[in-house]
């Protein structure tokens, strides 16, 4: 049997499956059906990237000697760099970074179609990335990858919109509850993170997705959560001071981490040339792990050090604090909380693959922990104390509060932590930590860092149904073209000749490049239509007037919504960026599609 006979045979099988699944069932146990298999696919997808990342890292770095610095921690992060750039460049040929970014704006923007290649390629990117060091996580790359599945299998039975974004969620979910073992942080992540506005009902897919997924992880990893924790300290009412002064520091090491991050990508940018970002960003990046191994990879080797209170040599391998005392073991960790936003940034900017999710989470567990130790040096208290902090505790409060602050999502970090270590008695003060670093970011940055970048292009879809909704519509969608055009030298006896035959009471000006010169309202006319004398007086340019606002072909329904409000007006034309006239835009036909795309968003 031939390669071409085979994969006809192939389709047939998949075509018959799929008619099959279609065929005796409604719409939405399709769905079901559908999450199900997305579920197992992101727990599968889950399991070899982290697997794929374990073994690269342990094949470069298992004979380093921790006593040493290794030059070595200079080249590796290159490589991987180098690597991710020529897979992208000559396999996938189309950008793979800002995974999450990416699935908001398919919700937002594509009908929640994402391309079928991010089902492989982000895996295999972020896989070479992080095992050779970058500092990222590869949970951003997972959870586009659990997209990819969840559109893909849309796409292949049809379903509209609202189902196509469904299942992105679920494929979403799946990938959070499968790579951290947490299906209930997977879940939250969707309603939180994506912002994906779903009836009670429409949450069974989700879950499906989530208890399949980690499931799957269960079979590979066993039950145990992530990391190893043993509670060093039962919370207490006391210490609930220290764990609002916590919030709010995590809330300002979120904006930090946040504002540089956005800064420092903004230096990538104004680089035309792939090669110069690739320079800065493989420097920087091995300078940052040659002098501070921590930054290595995701970091969950240090967070599990720290929240179970190893020694300082464990931390500090292949260091010039190799050896060092607690206090310099501080220094060292105050260093890594200021630079890893770097080392992150350089990471992407510099061509790599890989999230934010495990840096937030890294970068959290340290501020806890020198926070914990700062409290109890200025008050002088001992660990035994009433009031003192637990180290350990407290770096499992700064990941939480840290991903409640850069990410805007305060549940998915209590209850990510919760899953990820077992420890679900420290609800409380995960929560007072993680709803006062929400407040405080909140004060200073009004979206995620996820989000940030279509809020201001006007693409973010929010859980405001009528900024959801305007956001869904799509601008060229309800642009009219039924209106009569005229020239502004348009003698009057022709002018009437024109309006004699339109169905519109507006005629846009036009020069005679297509330019939008003005308006001509049918009333301004009306007093010289029945004056036959007065034709060869007058032009149709005489009658025009400025339109009370125009639009660009690129401008958001929200803006288009917000001029008809600011202006009062009926219509306005569209025109692209040189002003050449497209259309014209109603209010009512605006209304009509707005109720339309409502009642489709909004559908079981």
């Amino acid at each position: 049997m031939n390669i071409r006979s085979f994969r006809r045979k192939e389709i047939k099988l998949s075509n018959t499956i799929t008619e099959w699944i279609k065929g005796g069932h409604t719409e939405r146990q399709v769905v079901m059906m559908i999450s199900l298999v997305v579920g197992i696919c992101t727990g599968l997808t889950a399991f070899v990237l982290k697997t794929l990342i374990e073994e690269i890292k342990h094949l470069l770095t298992s004979g380093f000697a921790v006593e040493n610095m290794n030059l070595l921690y200079l080249v590796f992060p290159a490589v991987g760099i180098l690597l991710s750039m020529l897979f992208v460049k000559y396999i996938v040929r189309a950008d793979i970074s800002h995974g999450v970014t990416k699935i908001l704006y398919a919700m937002s923007r594509g009908r929640s179609r994402i391309k079928s290649h991010n089902r492989w390629s982000s895996i295999i990117a972020s896989a070479i990335t992080i095992g050779f060091g970058g500092s990222v996580g590869a949970e951003a790359p997972i959870v586009l990858t659990g997209a990819a599945w969840g559109s893909a299998f849309g796409k292949r039975f049809h379903l509209p919109p609202n189902m196509m974004t469904l299942l992105v969620g679920c494929g979403a979910a799946g990938a959070v509850s499968g790579v951290f073992k947490a299906p209930i942080a997977g879940l939250v992540f969707v309603l939180e993170v994506l912002m994906l506005d779903l009836s009670f009902s429409s949450l069974l897919p989700l879950l499906i997705t989530s208890i399949t997924s980690v499931c799957v992880s269960y079979a590979f990893y066993g039950t145990s959560p992530q990391f190893d924790f043993n509670l060093s300290k039962a919370f207490t009412i006391d210490i609930i001071p220290g764990c609002i002064v916590l919030g709010i520091a995590c809330g300002l090491v979120s904006l930090y981490f946040t504002r540089t991050m956005n800064w420092f990508e903004g230096v990538f940018a104004r680089l035309k040339k792939k090669r110069y970002k690739f320079l800065l960003g493989a420097v920087v990046l091995g300078v940052l792990i040659y002098f501070f191994p921590a930054m290595y990879g995701e970091g969950y080797d240090v967070i599990n050090q720290l929240i179970n209170n190893a020694s300082s040599q464990d931390i500090t391998h292949n260091t010039l604090f190799y050896g060092s005392d607690t206090n310099q073991l501080l220094i060292y960790l105050g260093l890594v909380l200021f630079l890893k936003v770097f080392a992150t940034t350089a990471t992407n900017g510099g061509g790599g693959c890989g999230g934010t999710f495990a840096p937030s989470l890294f970068l959290g567990c340290i501020a806890g922990f020198l926070f914990a130790n700062i409290w109890n040096n200025v008050f002088g208290l001992s660990h035994t104390h009433t009031f003192s902090l637990s180290p350990q505790n407290c770096g499992l409060y700064g990941m939480a509060g840290l991903m409640s602050g850069v990410m805007h999502a305060p549940l998915t970090g209590i209850f990510l932590i919760a899953e990820l270590t077992g420890g679900y008695d420290l609800f409380v003060p995960l929560m007072i930590v993680s709803a006062v670093s929400y407040l405080t970011i909140q004060v200073f940055e009004p979206h995620s860092i996820y989000a940030m970048r279509l809020a201001r292009r006007g693409q973010l879809i929010t859980h405001n149904k009528d900024s959801a909704i305007l956001t869904l519509l799509n601008l060229e969608s309800v642009i009219e073209k039924n209106f009569k055009t005229v020239t502004p030298d348009m003698p009057l006896r022709e002018f009437v000749m024109t309006i004699s035959k339109a169905h519109r009471n507006l005629f846009p000006v036009l020069d005679p490049s297509g330019r939008l010169l003005g308006v001509v309202p049918l009333d301004s006319v009306r007093l010289y239509m029945f004056r036959p004398e007065l034709y060869h007086k007058y032009t149709a340019g005489m009658f025009m007037i400025d339109p009370p606002a125009v639009l660009s072909i690129n401008d958001s329904l929200n803006v288009a919504a917000a001029k008809f409000e600011d202006t009062g007006a009926w219509n306005l034309p569209v025109v692209d960026e040189e002003r050449k006239y497209i259309g014209f835009i109603s209010r009512s036909g605006l209304f009509k599609s707005y109720r339309d795309t409502l009642r489709k968003f909004s559908q079981e």
